[in-house]
């Protein structure tokens, strides 16, 4: 299976090429980038060719493609590609807006190409044993669920300068590394109906880089989506409280608390392994050793676009948002 790399403008780009190199049977054929000098040395350093012209990209000898591109650009190259019958993997978020959202799954399902999006946070081990036990009833009716997931780059300054470009981005912190957190909350409590924002520019570089959102859930449940780029040495967390337990990750440990435990926080062992991440996933979906991926579909990506735009309509009008569905 021939893989083409779409541009290594996105930080995770060099690790997708990394799973690629590694995957039995994939190989990297032809780079597209819209800088053609980092394009130019990436084909180099893969040893593959560089491609100036997209469409002679697409219509090279290429199966697949890895999106890693700014996100303003995701709806042009995703159509192209899906029109092309490439088989397309992607990194979050879909698009900046919903309507684009909604017209790359058009393409994506007229075409019949396999797509998947860089939701990693559902292939944690930690993530899938807080799933399971709110599907198995262990917490009763889930009231609260709050995931904060945060890192340094704004403060200690290493997240690339354009990662600040609402132009190129569509937005700061919420729509990138908050990306996250507003998968992962609709993945454990169900439907998002509304929600409200409130954001801050710490450090002055004209997007959020501390962000809050209260989202309200079809089943009663409230989450709290936290993230941002000025706190250091905060731990991934998340948190549930349910009617008959509470659940608590912080980092990789995970702590429970319900009737059998005494109602005492007890430290999780017995953990579920981890799923292979997205790419690896799509990888074997497309060359037909693996199933079909379940939770980073078009259709989950289409639902982060929809509940990110909510968020950002939230914090700029200061009301509660419905969230299209």
């Amino acid at each position: 299976m021939k893989i083409g790399l779409i541009s290594r403008w996105h930080v995770h780009a060099n690790e997708y090429a990394h799973h690629v190199q590694k995957f039995p049977g994939a190989e990297i054929n032809a780079v597209w980038d819209e800088s053609r000098a980092r394009g130019s040395q990436w084909a180099k350093e893969l040893n593959c060719r560089y491609y100036g012209d997209y469409s002679s990209f697409l219509s090279s000898d290429i199966d697949a493609v890895v999106v890693a591109s700014p996100t303003s650009m995701h709806p042009h190259l995703l159509v192209k590609a899906a029109q092309a019958g490439k088989h397309i993997f992607c990194e979050k978020a879909l698009t900046i807006t919903y309507t684009d959202a909604l017209r790359v799954k058009k393409a994506i399902e007229e075409n019949h190409v396999n797509f998947a999006i860089s939701f990693p946070h559902k292939s944690r081990p930690e993530l899938l044993y807080a799933k399971e036990a709110i599907e198995s009833g262990r917490l009763g009716r889930i009231t609260y669920a709050r995931v904060r997931n945060v890192h340094n780059g704004a403060v200690a300054d290493w997240l690339p300068s354009y990662f600040y470009d609402p132009a190129l981005c569509g937005g700061g912190a919420m729509i990138d590394l908050g990306a996250h957190p507003m998968y992962t909350l609709p993945w454990l409590l169900g439907r998002p109906l509304f929600v409200q924002s409130q954001f801050s520019d710490f450090t002055h570089r004209g997007v959020e880089d501390n962000a809050v959102s209260m989202i309200e859930f079809e089943s009663g449940a409230v989450g709290i989506s936290e993230t941002g780029f000025v706190s250091p040495f905060d731990p991934y967390t998340l948190e549930i409280s349910g009617t008959e337990g509470y659940l608590c990750v912080r980092g990789n440990q995970v702590e429970l608390a319900d009737s059998s435990t005494g109602g005492k926080l007890s430290c999780v062992t017995n953990m579920p392994d981890a799923k292979p991440s997205p790419i690896v996933q799509w990888l074997a979906w497309c060359n037909g050793t693996g199933e079909k991926p379940e939770g980073i579909l078009i259709e989950d990506a289409v639902a982060l676009v929809s509940l990110t735009h909510a968020a950002y309509q939230a914090f700029r009008t200061g009301d509660k948002t419905y969230v299209t569905v």
